[in-house]
């Protein structure tokens, strides 16, 4: 009983700990007083002044765009890399996925600076196209090694058996491949998107004047104070997160059972 009741202690204590911050900045993000330390009552007045912000929205909006598009380059790239792979020996395979893990492995401060140093040799003119680049660059080991799992698990009877009944490589890819490494590959592009999004170093060193994300944006009013609307914004996208997670898991067995069902139809 006490090993029980020690064991819940523990977990709560973690929940605390984790979920405790983010319990304060929605707190925050209400209060009409702009210290931290007094409570002014409740007000909405920091969410009405985010979306006149246009710092803000502007930033948001960079963030955003360069993720979906990091995103979806990275993810092509990254599906496309992981064909090329498997059709190597097995020695080369191992080669090349213990270099795709170096990028993962490496500090981002040495990354960042690589790019940057990358950039200025080219001649580029830094600004939202180098973010770009830098973002689609350490985006693509997280999609090769997300797809790679489940390209490792089809049996290449299968797709060899759609090209001899006359199916073209593009064709017998779509049909036969990809479903089956859909789920890698929506893990990488979310994994990718998220990567993205976070992301300040590498950010940091590959920006130009006048091009901000949201995580340079609050780098640089950390300076000078945050504002109140930073904790509105922070306190949506964290609603947004966890309503998308509750869509998502809301009924996994069914989820699994229609996956069964369809696998069971194919066959």
């Amino acid at each position: 009983m006490i090993k029980n009741a020690a064991k819940k202690i523990y977990i709560a204590l973690i929940f605390i700990f984790l979920y405790a911050p983010i319990v304060t900045l929605v707190v925050l993000s209400f209060n009409a007083s702009k210290t931290r330390a007094k409570w002014g009552g409740f007000t909405l007045k920091w969410y009405v002044a985010l979306f006149q912000n246009e710092d803000i929205l502007a930033a948001l909006s960079n963030t955003l765009l360069i993720a979906l598009i990091a995103s979806v380059v990275a993810t092509i790239i990254g599906t496309a890399a992981c064909l090329a792979i498997m059709s190597l020996k097995k020695k080369g395979r191992a080669i090349i996925l213990g270099i795709t893990n170096i990028p993962m492995l490496n500090a981002e401060i040495v990354t960042g600076i690589s790019l940057m140093l990358l950039f200025i040799s080219m001649g580029l003119k830094f600004g939202f196209g180098t973010i770009l680049l830098s973002h689609i660059t350490f985006c693509i080991p997280y999609v090769i090694l997300s797809v790679m799992p489940r390209m490792q698990q089809l049996n290449p009877s299968t797709y060899e058996a759609a090209l001899d009944l006359g199916a073209g490589p593009v064709y017998g890819f779509f049909k036969v491949v990809f479903p089956d490494i859909l789920p890698g590959v929506l893990s990488g592009f979310l994994m990718s998107f998220t990567m993205s999004i976070d992301d300040f170093i590498i950010t940091h060193f590959t920006k130009g004047a006048g091009v901000d994300t949201l995580s340079t944006k609050i780098y640089t009013e950390v300076k000078k104070g945050i504002k109140p609307e930073m904790y509105a914004l922070s306190t949506l996208i964290f609603l947004t997160v966890l309503v998308l997670l509750l869509l998502i898991n809301r009924n996994p067995a069914s989820r699994e059972n229609i996956t069964g069902s369809s696998t069971s139809a194919k066959i």
